[in-house]
Formats: C-alpha cells, sequence, structure tokens
C-alpha cells in the first residue's frame, strides 16, 4: 500500500509539473527572429572600372550610378569625373519605363474606365488612322505606326510627324497629328516591331484624355507624389539638347511632353522608380501598380517579330532557353536602367553627354561588363553571409 501511495504522489508530482512548465511556457512572449543582416556588398572594383572608363573616355567627362536592392534599398551609389550624386540628366529613351509606369497606374485606377488592352479609338475624339490599336501595342512598339529609326532616317517623308520632337504646343494638338496623317510605312498593328516614334506620343494622348489631366499632373498624381519623387519629369528637349542645363526649370516643352524620350531624372528618382518595379508595384509604401503590372510590361511582345520587348523593356533572352531574369531600358546618350528579378536587384547608369553617336562606348561597358560585376559580387555577398 505504501508502495502505491508513492508511485501515485510521484505521478501527480510529474502532472503537475508538465502543467506548470506548459503554463510558463505559454505566459512568456514569443521569442522575435534574428533581425535579417544586409550582406556586405562590395563594389570597389565596379567603381574602380568606371573609374577607369572616365578616365579613357574620349567622349565623356563623367558617369555615375545607383544600385539597389528589392529588400535593402539603395545598397551603393558613386559618381565619377565631373559627375555629382545629385546631378540631373536627360534620359532619352530611358524615358520609356517610367512612361509606362504611369499608363499601368491609369490602367490600375479603378475609378477610371481606361485599359491599356481597350482600342484607343473609343478615348481619343477624333476620327482617325489607328483606332483599332491598343494601348498595349503603342507601347510596345508593335502598333503597326511609324517608328524612330524610319522617322529619322527620312525626316522629309516624315516631316508631317515632327511635332512629337518639338517643344511648342500641346501634346493634345500633336497626337491629333499623328492620329490622322496617313503617310508610307503604316501596317495593321501586330504585324511587326518598329521601336519608338509616333505611337508612343499618342499613348500619351489616351492617358491625359483618361484622366481629364495634362500628362505632367498625370505623373504628379500617379508616380511622383506617392514615391515621393523630387525632379523626374517630361519635358520635350530634342530640338535642342543643350537647352536643358541640368537644373530642372530649364526643361522645355512640358505642355507637349515628349513621352518616349523626354523625362529627366537624378540617380534617386530612378532607384525609386527601380524599386517600384523589384516589389511588385510598391513604392514609398504605396501599392502605385496593381499588383502583377510590373510582370505583365515585363511579358515579351515583340520577340516573335525578332526583338524580345515588353511594354518599356528589352527582354535579355538566355541562350539556354531559361525564363528571361534581365530587362533593360537603354536611352540615346548611354544611360541604362535595368532589373535583375532572379536577383532582386537594380541599377541606372546615366550621362551627361548629349550628343547623337557617341552611346556606344558607355552601353557596351554596362552592357558588357558592368551588369555582370554586379550580378557576381551580390553572389559572392549572399553567399558569404
Amino acid at each position: 500500500m505504501l508502495r502505491l501511495n508513492r508511485l501515485f504522489l510521484l505521478s501527480l508530482l510529474a502532472l503537475v509539473t508538465a502543467a506548470c512548465s506548459d503554463s510558463d511556457s505559454s505566459d512568456r512572449p514569443p521569442v522575435p527572429p534574428p533581425e535579417p543582416v544586409q550582406p556586405a556588398f562590395d563594389f570597389a572594383a565596379v567603381d574602380e572600372r568606371m573609374q577607369q572608363f572616365v578616365d579613357e573616355a574620349a567622349d565623356f567627362d563623367g558617369v555615375s550610378y545607383i544600385l539597389v536592392d528589392a529588400q535593402w534599398g539603395v545598397i551603393h551609389k558613386q559618381a565619377f569625373g565631373d559627375h555629382t550624386e545629385d546631378l540631373v540628366t536627360q534620359l532619352a529613351s530611358g524615358s520609356k519605363v517610367p512612361a509606362v509606369t504611369l499608363l499601368m497606374a491609369i490602367d490600375g485606377d479603378e475609378s477610371l474606365n481606361f485599359s491599356v488592352s481597350d482600342p484607343i479609338g473609343q478615348y481619343l475624339p477624333w476620327d482617325g488612322l489607328f483606332a483599332d490599336r491598343t494601348t498595349e501595342q503603342l507601347l510596345s512598339n508593335t502598333s503597326g505606326m511609324v517608328g524612330l529609326t524610319d522617322i529619322l532616317a527620312d525626316t522629309v517623308t516624315y516631316w508631317p510627324l515632327a511635332c512629337q520632337f518639338f517643344p511648342e504646343g500641346t501634346l493634345q494638338a500633336c497626337a491629333e497629328t499623328l492620329y490622322v496623317t496617313d503617310v508610307p510605312g503604316i501596317v495593321p498593328a501586330g504585324t511587326e516591331y518598329n521601336y519608338g516614334g509616333s505611337q508612343w506620343q499618342l499613348a500619351g494622348a489616351v492617358a491625359e484624355i483618361a484622366t481629364n489631366s495634362s500628362w505632367s499632373q498625370a505623373f504628379d498624381a500617379y508616380i511622383a507624389q506617392p514615391c515621393e519623387l523630387e525632379v523626374m519629369q517630361f519635358g520635350n528637349p530634342w530640338s535642342n539638347f543643350e537647352s536643358f542645363d541640368g537644373n530642372p526649370d530649364s526643361l522645355q516643352g512640358k505642355d507637349n511632353p515628349n513621352i518616349e524620350g523626354g523625362a529627366i531624372s537624378d540617380l534617386d528618382d530612378y532607384a525609386k522608380m527601380l524599386m517600384l518595379h523589384l516589389n511588385d508595384g510598391m513604392c514609398g509604401g504605396n501599392q502605385v501598380l496593381a499588383p502583377g503590372a510590373t510582370a505583365f510590361m515585363r511579358e515579351d511582345r515583340g520577340g516573335e517579330f525578332g526583338t524580345p520587348y515588353g511594354m518599356g523593356w528589352f527582354i535579355s533572352v538566355p541562350e539556354d532557353g531559361s525564363e528571361p531574369t534581365l530587362f533593360t531600358d537603354p536611352g540615346l546618350f548611354g544611360h541604362t536602367a535595368w532589373v535583375d528579378i532572379e536577383r532582386g536587384i537594380g541599377g541606372f547608369v546615366a550621362v551627361d553627354t548629349y550628343a547623337l553617336g557617341t552611346s556606344g562606348p558607355v552601353r557596351e561597358l554596362v552592357d558588357g561588363e558592368i551588369i555582370e560585376m554586379i550580378a557576381a559580387e551580390v553572389d559572392r555577398a549572399r553567399a558569404e553571409q
């Protein structure tokens, strides 16, 4: 009997101890997971290569660049030669991704009856030649309208379309001219890829009509304010590159902005644009684009015609046939912006030499060396973390 009582007491004690232990555990606050630590990135080799380029370049007195990480934000920024980190530069065709970003923000505004996939004729008030084209086709260079290469190669034939390159007038007036003017080279929509030109200007006019505002007002409301941009805006400096002196107030043509190539920016503003594209439309804590819109911009629409292109983004197709992860938006003067969605990083290289035919060396440097060097350093730093 004594032995049974002792066993009973020991069992009871074990139960009480276990209950107390469970109670203590549930009363304790959960242990928070360790704070993530940023990898120790070291872009010294990239900086050295950039400096070497400036030292040896005949046409460039400076370059600058900024890198972002989807999680960590800006991870590197550096200027070389006569550049400063707050320099404002003309983007030329580097304007295309910001321009499409605005159209996709408007597309995602449920208060507006607008879709980039609808024919533009239902928005425009004029009787013209391109009512069946969609904004998506305009922004992917597959609308069948005459492209930039053709216009620049034969300015006499295409002079009636020249309003897109001049600061005078308004975007609506220019767009109407482009919409109703019959010129050689127009083909049915979705039958060929033809880069740039009138189709982008027409897309800008569609944005104005859809929002009942100017392009500048729409960009400010949908992009600049929620992303806290300080200088990025659109104008039309193409008839006189030198009219822009680095001060945003000197930018001409804000009433008739060149949509495909008239934006200006500094490094920090473009970094915010890249962060938006790496974080599924989130910018400055705001959901600026509908979820999935940035991926929609990267879908290939030009590849079937020989040029892998989305909406604003050129697509780097891997030789092994795997899914593309690198997307670029280069500009005429040598600017290059890119996102690497596999690594969740992006970058922007700025130049301020505004002369035709000089961009080759800096483009070759960025495309052939810099992007790869940055990717390798990101991989190294993360692997050693």
